[in-house]
């Protein structure tokens, strides 16, 4: 009987196919970088062709390595880049344009109008979200009236569009299955996390036939197979989540007021409220954490743009690195006498300030400041904005007793001197897991508990694993001063916005 289980993580800078065997361990992970392409200032594409041909390749990596073939798979799961969004020929398959990227600012100039016309709080109360190029409605709206003859294909229903997995997934079962699960759903700005239904009001001020739109489902659910030859043979697709849901999932988060926040090229902080819906005030995200068996959970999300973006500046940008991991080390290094604030507004602001036009800054720079000072200055952005995230949690979430424990996955994770100086910003203990591949291990554990080989929740929540603690070692005074010090960089950034 097949006992394996294959993950697809399909990311926003590569694509990777993890295998996990019976016992819920690594055996392979194939993984294939894809272009990103900037067609303008704050804008961000990618090719879904060149999407779909890494995941077919990793996937084939992935197995060659673990020795196995499709027959040996006993299901699939897929996790995602949720806002990511692409349109495509309902009869040939091909896509209308590039996908538009989760990170892409063009339509912020269409939230600002519905903003003026006092809509913002139609679309929270009914999705839990701001009116913010972030999400995917907008994204829509823009491709249906920017590209030559779609507005008028798409109420001919001759077109189809979805968030990267509903690509994925019409692609893999050879265009059979227009689905999406709920949580990437949740992330349009024109599903009704209240009632669990595309909302027609919405769907009518953004001007989305919901004809494109496509049929969601629980997070654990049928979502077809894969055709014979793609792999051999068909591998059912049995359970979907956006990266950030899956990796609460992966991190067993299953209880409310469990939190967990994942560090990779932005970062995002999610944090179980249980069933019921929780509002929020200081502009944090209310969002579907997952919906399994006709049951919804919510959780509270605080999203960050730049997070090991601000590494691949680094490296990439301002040359001083020549490897990501090479950060921690010269971080290190600085000088304890200078204090530099990075604001890596390079896309705008996210939670809780969500200013689409803010652009990033430096601040405290001298003579002596250089690749040293740099590399603590990015690193440590990302703890200050995680703080903010955590106190605006904590503003919301009135059963958020106690001292909270954040769990944490992602690539920056791997460094030991990023996970302390996030300890020490949040005075909270920092929580580094066994496995750190928990994106792929939540969409895996999705489909190996519907396939039958995976254990349910609870049996799975127990099998989680600490490898370190990081407990907060900075002194409150110095605490204190610096975050007053972020708090001032990042207000004379909005004010230059």
């Amino acid at each position: 009987m097949a006992n394996h289980i294959l993950a697809i993580d399909q990311g926003t800078t590569s694509s990777r196919a993890i295998v996990f065997d019976g016992e819920m361990k690594v055996v392979a992970v194939g993984q294939k970088e894809f272009t990103q392409h900037y067609p303008a200032s704050g804008w961000v594409e990618h090719d879904p062709e060149e999407i779909w041909s890494s995941v077919v390749t990793t996937v084939k990596q992935a197995l060659r390595k673990a020795g196995l073939t499709a027959s040996d798979i006993a299901a699939i799961g897929i996790t995602n880049q949720r806002e990511t969004v692409v349109i495509w020929d309902k009869a040939t398959g091909k896509p209308i344009h590039n996908a538009i990227v989760w990170q892409d600012r063009r339509t912020a100039q269409l939230c600002q109008k519905l903003k003026k016309q006092s809509l913002e709080q139609r679309f929270t109360k009914k999705t839990g979200l701001l009116l913010d190029p972030y999400f995917s409605g907008t994204k829509l709206s823009w491709l249906l009236d920017k590209v030559k003859g779609a507005r008028s294909q798409a109420e001919r229903g001759e077109l189809l569009a979805g968030t990267i997995d509903t690509f994925l997934i019409w692609r893999l079962t050879g265009g059979k299955l227009h689905a999406t699960d709920a949580t990437n759903a949740s992330r349009t700005l024109v599903y009704n996390i209240v009632k669990n239904e595309w909302d027609e009001e919405l769907l009518k001020i953004l001007r989305i036939p919901a004809t494109l739109l496509p049929e969601v489902k629980d997070c654990a659910a049928d979502f077809g197979e894969t055709e014979k030859s793609l792999f051999g043979a068909s591998i059912p697709i049995l359970g979907v989540a956006g990266d950030q849901q899956a990796a609460m999932i992966g991190q067993a988060c299953f209880e409310p007021g469990m939190m967990k926040s994942t560090y990779g090229t932005g970062c995002f902080a999610v944090l179980n409220t249980g069933d019921k819906l929780c509002l929020s005030k200081n502009r944090l995200l209310s969002t579907i954490a997952y919906r399994l068996d006709g049951k919804t959970t919510y959780a509270l999300e605080g999203s960050i743009f730049v997070a090991g973006a601000a590494v691949q500046w680094l490296r990439d940008g301002a040359k001083m690195i020549s490897k990501a991991a090479d950060s921690g080390v010269l971080a290190a290094k600085a000088d304890v006498t200078q204090t530099l604030y990075l604001v890596p507004a390079f896309v705008g602001l996210g939670a809780p300030h969500w200013d689409a036009d803010a652009r990033g800054a430096i601040f405290g720079l001298t003579r002596n400041s250089g690749p040293a000072e740099f590399a603590r200055a990015a690193l440590e952005s990302v703890a200050f904005q995680t703080r903010d995230l955590l106190d605006a949690m904590k503003k919301d979430w009135k059963d958020s007793n106690g001292r909270t424990v954040l769990r944490v996955d992602g690539g920056m994770v791997a460094s030991d001197w990023t996970m302390q100086a996030l300890a020490d910003i949040l005075d909270a203990p920092v929580d580094r897991p066994q496995i750190l591949e928990t994106t792929a291990l939540g969409a895996a554990w999705l489909a190996g508990s519907r396939a039958g080989v995976w254990p349910k929740a609870k049996a799975f929540a127990k099998s989680w694993s600490l490898e370190r603690r990081f407990e907060p070692k900075m002194s409150a005074e110095e605490r204190n001063r610096k975050i007053r010090g972020w708090r001032d960089a990042v207000r004379r950034t909005l004010s230059c916005s």
